[in-house]
C-alpha cells in the first residue's frame, strides 16, 4: 500500500480509500467488520461515509452506514487512532434531513455533533460537504443546457460559503473534526473556498471528491489540474461507474442484490447504449492482457497523476479483494495507449 499527504493537511492517508456507502442496505454489520478487518490488514486507513449514507439514500437508512461504523470503533477502540475517518454533510433536497435546507454554519455544527454521535468517536478526521448549495454539474448534470449558471447569484453563494466555513472554523476550533473538504464541487466552488479562507483565516480545504472513471472523465484537466496547484487532494468515487466498468451489466444482465437493481435517486444515468458499447469495448483491451475489465478500470485511476486517494466499495469480500490487489498493478505504455485510444473513441457516454 502507498501513503500519501492528504492535500495540504498533517494527515497519510493510503491511495486506497473504503468507501462504505452500501453498508446499512446492501450490508449488514458483520459484513462491514469483515471489509474493514480486511481493509486494514492490507494497510487501508482511510475510511469514507457520509451522514446520508446508506444508499439509495431513504429516511429508513439515513445515519445507518455511521452508525454501523461507529459499532465497528466501540467493538475496536485501539483501531481509532490509526484510521483516517471521512464523513459529510448532506446538501439541500433531502425532507428527511434538516428539513431539506441549505447547508449553513449552524446546519454544519447540528451534522458534525449527530455524525459524532453515530461514529462513537470523538473527532471527524476530515468532514466534507456532499454537494453544494449551489447546483453543481454532477450526477449526470455536465451537459450544457443543464445547469444554468447565468441564474446563479455569485455574491449571495459566496457569502453562503463564508457562513458554512464560520461554521466549519467552530468545529475545528471545538476539536470536532480535524480538516474540512468539499465534493462534487467545481473550479469555481473550490476556489471561492480557498479566496475565503485566505481572507478570513477559516480552514482551508484540503480535499475534494468527485466522481471519476474512465466512462466519465470530465475533470480532466480542470478540476484537477485545479487541485495540484492549490495543493488539494483529489478523491475519485465511483471508480467503477457503480459497477458498469465490471462488465456484469453487460447484455442487460442484472445480478440479483446489485446496484443497477436497486432504486436510484438520480435514476441509472449511467445505463445508455453507449455505456454498453464501450464497456464491451474496455472489456476486449482487458482480455488481451489477461486482466478483469475491474482491474485495468481501477488501475487506470490510480495511475492518473494528480489523484490522491481512490474511493472504492465493494458488497462482497471478493469484490473487495479483487479491488484492493488492482492498486497493485501498473499499466505498460502499449495498454495506456490503448486506453487514450478507446477515450478518444467513447469520451462521454453518459
Amino acid at each position: 500500500m502507498k501513503y500519501v499527504r492528504l492535500g495540504s493537511s498533517s494527515l497519510e492517508v493510503s491511495n486506497v480509500c473504503l468507501g462504505t456507502m452500501t453498508w446499512g442496505k446492501q450490508n449488514i454489520q458483520q459484513d462491514a467488520n469483515e471489509q474493514l478487518d480486511y481493509a486494514q490488514y492490507h494497510g487501508v486507513n482511510f475510511i469514507d461515509t457520509a451522514e446520508m449514507y446508506a444508499v439509495p439514500p431513504t429516511a429508513d437508512t439515513y445515519g445507518k452506514t455511521e452508525r454501523i461504523i461507529g459499532h465497528y470503533l466501540q467493538a475496536n477502540p485501539s483501531r481509532r487512532e490509526n484510521l483516517v475517518i471521512a464523513t459529510k454533510a448532506a446538501g439541500p433536497g433531502l425532507s428527511y434531513i434538516r428539513g431539506g435546507s441549505e447547508i449553513t454554519r449552524k446546519a454544519v455544527i447540528q451534522a458534525v455533533d449527530d455524525s459524532l454521535k453515530r461514529l462513537s468517536t470523538d473527532h471527524i478526521d476530515l468532514y466534507q460537504l456532499h454537494w453544494p448549495n449551489y447546483t453543481s454539474p454532477h450526477f449526470a448534470k455536465h451537459w450544457p443546457n443543464m445547469v444554468d449558471y447565468t441564474d446563479v447569484n455569485a455574491t449571495e453563494e459566496i457569502e453562503k460559503m463564508h457562513d458554512i466555513l464560520q461554521g466549519l472554523a467552530d468545529c475545528v476550533a471545538a476539536g470536532k473534526i480535524r480538516y474540512c473538504g468539499l465534493s462534487n464541487d467545481t473550479p469555481w466552488g473550490i476556489n471561492q473556498y480557498v479566496k475565503l479562507s485566505e481572507q478570513h483565516n477559516l480552514p482551508r480545504v484540503v480535499s475534494v471528491q468527485n466522481e471519476f472513471n474512465l466512462l466519465h472523465t470530465k475533470d480532466w484537466p480542470y478540476v484537477i489540474e485545479n487541485c495540484i496547484h492549490e495543493d488539494i487532494a483529489y478523491l475519485p468515487w465511483s471508480p467503477l461507474a457503480s459497477g458498469a466498468l465490471t462488465g456484469k451489466y453487460l447484455n442487460g444482465s442484472r445480478p440479483k442484490g446489485s446496484r443497477w437493481t436497486l432504486m436510484q435517486r438520480h435514476g441509472l444515468f449511467r445505463d445508455t447504449a453507449a455505456v454498453e458499447s464501450a464497456v464491451q469495448s474496455l472489456s476486449d483491451i482487458a482480455k488481451q492482457i489477461n486482466l478483469s475489465p475491474t482491474q485495468l478500470a481501477l488501475a487506470w485511476v490510480n495511475q492518473v497523476k494528480g489523484v490522491t486517494s481512490t474511493i472504492i466499495g465493494a458488497t462482497s469480500m471478493a469484490q473487495l479483494e479483487e479491488n484492493i490487489a488492482a492498486f497493485e498493478l501498473s499499466l505498460n505504455e502499449t495498454t495506456l495507449n490503448q486506453i487514450d485510444q478507446w477515450l478518444k473513441t467513447y469520451p462521454s457516454p453518459y
